[in-house]
């Protein structure tokens, strides 16, 4: 049945965001020119069938230390690595928009740090300008501004990034370009027997960190941050196919019908957008542990969190806030915006939401997390 599915959503999808890793388009020499030039043919290909692509790329730190000498190995500092991702990027740049003018398209840079998310009239601007680049039939080409976001280079990835503007631009298909042949069932560089898992059904299920116990070296991400992405995605909706980007035109052969990589069926009841970037905007400032009435009533009622089930506050942030909510086991329930900073969620917990007042002066909420500014079961 997944064949099926798989086969009509590749048929079927006319906004695509396509991610490729630092890892298919460098090799040690650097930057890979035949991979780029192979990428851009299949590019041009899915956009002369009607297609809207958005490609994210990594490979501006890898393709820029390689240009320098004596950066070809070694650890960097953060001004050396925003350093030379300022070159890395350029040339990464370059590289596509040479190869993609063969065909006649057009490319855009866009370089995005999580800021441009975390503000929704900012979101909302960058929205609005990738929906006229591809109106006009332009092929953005998007990266992380390394450069200055100092916490995104040091945290950050492009999955993340990835699964962030598929949201941006609702988008009907995510497909992550990897150096693996898919998702395995077990790390295969520690257990030979490991399989391919053609088809995850329900990708909220799984314990990511059981099945994702490595990373690749010369990329920031991962397995884990790979899945991770899929899961947000299918929390709107969105499939997403991790394959190969190692085969020769991976891409040409999957939308022919090959059944390759692993296919992630997106949640039946998608939710809302604005869940979506509320959960995903920006790291959480702290968390919240709730007791397990309080947990239960969250999943199981889809409450409101009230300070009466609060048990202890962790870390220091402000109204406003994007919080981690745990259970007494430590897992996390959800995450969400605070109605109140952290000294005065300390003072008002474990109390009825009319004794707020009385405590603090004012009791501008009854709720300490309301449940429209709450999301379940966040891919953290």
């Amino acid at each position: 049945m997944h064949a099926e599915r798989r086969k009509t959503v590749l048929d079927s999808a006319r906004r695509i965001v396509i991610k490729v890793g630092s890892a298919v388009l460098t090799s040690e020499r650097g930057l890979d020119l035949r991979v780029v030039n192979r990428l851009a043919d299949q590019l041009a290909q899915l956009h002369d069938s009607g297609r809207e692509i958005v490609l994210v790329s990594s490979g501006a730190v890898a393709a820029g230390r390689r240009r320098v000498p004596d950066l070809a190995s070694g650890p960097l500092d953060l001004p050396g690595r925003q350093a030379v991702s300022a070159i890395g990027q350029s040339r990464l740049m370059h590289e596509y928009d040479e190869a993609l003018a063969r065909y006649d398209k057009v490319t855009a840079q866009v370089l995005l740090t999580r800021e441009d998310f975390r503000g929704r009239q900012r979101f909302l601007n960058a929205r609005n300008t990738m929906r006229r680049l591809l109106d006009w039939g332009v092929i953005p080409v998007i990266n992380e501004n390394d450069t200055v976001a100092v916490q995104e280079l040091e945290f950050g990835d492009n999955d993340t990034l990835a699964c962030m503007v598929v949201d941006l631009i609702g988008a009907d298909l995510f497909v992550n370009l990897t150096s693996a042949d898919g998702v395995f069932d077990k790390n295969p560089d520690r257990h030979p027997d490991a399989a391919c898992v053609r088809c995850i059904d329900n990708i909220a299920a799984l314990d990511l960190d059981a099945m994702c116990d490595g990373k690749t070296t010369v990329g920031s991400g991962g397995m884990y941050s790979k899945l991770r992405a899929a899961r947000r995605c299918a929390q709107i909706g969105v499939p997403t196919l991790i394959v190969s980007g190692k085969h020769p035109f991976a891409l040409e052969h999957v939308f022919a019908g090959a059944e390759a990589g692993t296919w992630v069926e997106p949640e039946s009841r998608p939710i809302a957008d604005r869940k979506f970037w509320l959960a995903y905007h920006d790291e959480p400032s702290g968390d919240i542990a709730v007791d397990a009435g309080a947990a239960r009533a969250l999943r199981d009622k889809g409450t409101s969190l009230l300070p009466i089930g609060i048990v202890e506050i962790h870390g220091r942030f402000e109204r406003g806030a994007l919080v981690r909510i745990k259970d007494p086991d430590g897992r996390t329930v959800g995450v969400g915006l605070s109605n109140y900073k952290s000294s005065e969620l300390a003072r008002i917990k474990g109390r009825n939401s009319g004794e707020i007042e009385s405590v603090l002066g004012s009791a501008p909420y009854p709720e300490a997390v309301h449940r429209d500014n709450l999301l379940l079961d966040a891919a953290l």
